[in-house]
């Protein structure tokens, strides 16, 4: 089931989504300004965010230009239908842009899109002999159970919904731990080592000069 943020400032818009979204069988949760929303894709994993452009304070624009690489989909929602708009939007990583007011119907074919696109409105996640069930968190490996920490959980999947992309180990840390721990950077190293070789993918999420680390695709296969 996948989880939505909405990021509305008109209250009865808000719950007309999260309404129709629940009725849908996705999970949501809203914000109601930017300052908000920038907490919530802080601490919380979204697989799809809805968001206005025009908010209270720091406008969408801005929330996405400020949260920097989010690695997650995201669709604007505005009253602002020009071209310029929708090309700054896009600019700044959008997934989609929608124009009020617009029918329900129409918001949830653009939602099942993105996620479709995205990989995100899956149950199971499968790659070089793993096997995670989204739903239960159980992590398997040529059907042996392994047995993860919610942080190696939490760090196995940012690398398998980020395949073959370089991550900075900031932007490890900001996603994984937050404001969760006061040992700092030096975590991620600590993790990524353990979660190699729990899955004996040593030579599967490899370092990066400089930056951090990548997970090498090759799903299905054997690393």
């Amino acid at each position: 089931m996948a989880k939505i943020l909405i990021v509305e400032d008109e209250v009865p818009i808000s719950d007309l989504i999260r309404i129709s979204l629940t009725k849908a069988g996705y999970e949501t949760e809203c914000a109601f300004d930017g300052a908000e929303a920038y907490d919530k894709i802080r601490e919380s994993g979204f697989d799809l965010i809805l968001l206005d452009v025009m908010l209270p304070e720091v406008s969408g624009f801005e929330l996405l230009e400020s949260a920097g690489p989010i690695g997650t989909p995201v669709i604007f929602l505005t009253a602002m239908g020009s071209v310029g708009d929708r090309v700054k939007g896009l600019k700044l990583g959008a997934d989609d842009y929608i124009v009020k007011p617009f029918e329900i119907a129409e918001l949830l074919a653009r939602v099942e899109a993105v996620l479709r696109r995205s990989g995100r409105n899956r149950d199971v996640l499968e790659a070089r002999g793993l096997r995670v069930d989204l739903r239960s968190r159980e992590v398997r490996r040529n059907g042996e159970i392994l047995h993860l920490t919610k942080k190696e959980y939490d760090l196995l999947l940012l690398f398998l919904e980020n395949p073959d992309k370089a991550l900075y180990r900031d932007t490890i840390y900001e996603r994984v731990w937050g404001d969760d721990s006061e040992s700092g950077i030096r975590v991620v190293d600590l993790n990524v080592q353990r979660l190699r070789k729990k899955l004996g993918w040593e030579d599967v999420i490899r370092s990066v000069s400089r930056i951090g680390y990548l997970c090498a695709s090759g799903e299905g296969k054997e690393p």
